[in-house]
């Protein structure tokens, strides 16, 4: 029986056999999912270039279009943290797409996610969550709008009350094993990252 036939058979075969099986693999997708995702992924590029879009890069601008970032506050963090661009423009290849969309679905178990969730609120990249990187995740959250907006005693009351939850061994700043603890307790946590499938 022909594995082409149904709506999908136009796109199914232009990802390689063997990298759809190795992408259930690495991913928390089904075949369904990642046909699925490689159609969406296509439709982001121009016409002329869908027919080879598994080598593509898709530009960070057209990747924010997606229903999943368009209101997410962290949309472009997780453009940076998904991206593998080398010259450091976010845009996405499809296994950039695939891994994005893998870590959102329901089938991603919270470790992965609260680690994504975690890099996402890293803001500057360096491995810990300090006074900045709060700060700037408080805004992403309560928007920058007057009316929402924490003066700066609210802003450093709400830091110092998430640090003293967090902060297990006093350094000031939340590492990714004390994150993922908070994480554990309170999975709300890592909703705030629009991490949730």
């Amino acid at each position: 029986r022909a594995s082409g036939s149904g709506a999908m058979g136009g796109s199914a075969s232009l990802i390689p056999r063997e990298a759809l099986g190795e992408y259930q693999e690495l991913t928390f997708l089904s075949k369904q999912e990642i046909l699925v995702a490689y159609k969406r992924f296509s439709e982001l590029l121009p016409k002329e270039e869908r027919e080879n879009a598994y080598s593509m890069r898709v530009p960070k601008s057209d990747i924010l279009t997606l229903p999943e970032l368009r209101a997410n506050p962290f949309q472009h963090r997780i453009c940076h943290v998904f991206s593998t661009s080398e010259t450091g423009d976010d845009s996405m290849s499809f296994e950039d797409f695939l891994d994005m969309l893998s870590v959102f679905s329901e089938s991603a178990t919270s470790d992965i996610k609260s680690h994504y969730a975690f890099r996402i609120f890293d803001f500057d990249d360096d491995g810990t969550l300090d006074n900045k990187d709060l700060e700037q995740l408080v805004n992403c959250l309560t928007g920058q709008g007057e009316e929402s907006q924490l003066s700066s005693a609210e802003m450093e009351q709400l830091i110092q009350n998430i640090l003293e939850e967090s902060d297990i061994d006093k350094d000031g700043t939340i590492n990714l094993s004390e994150f993922q603890h908070v994480v554990s307790r309170s999975p709300d946590f890592a909703r705030c990252g629009g991490l949730q499938g």
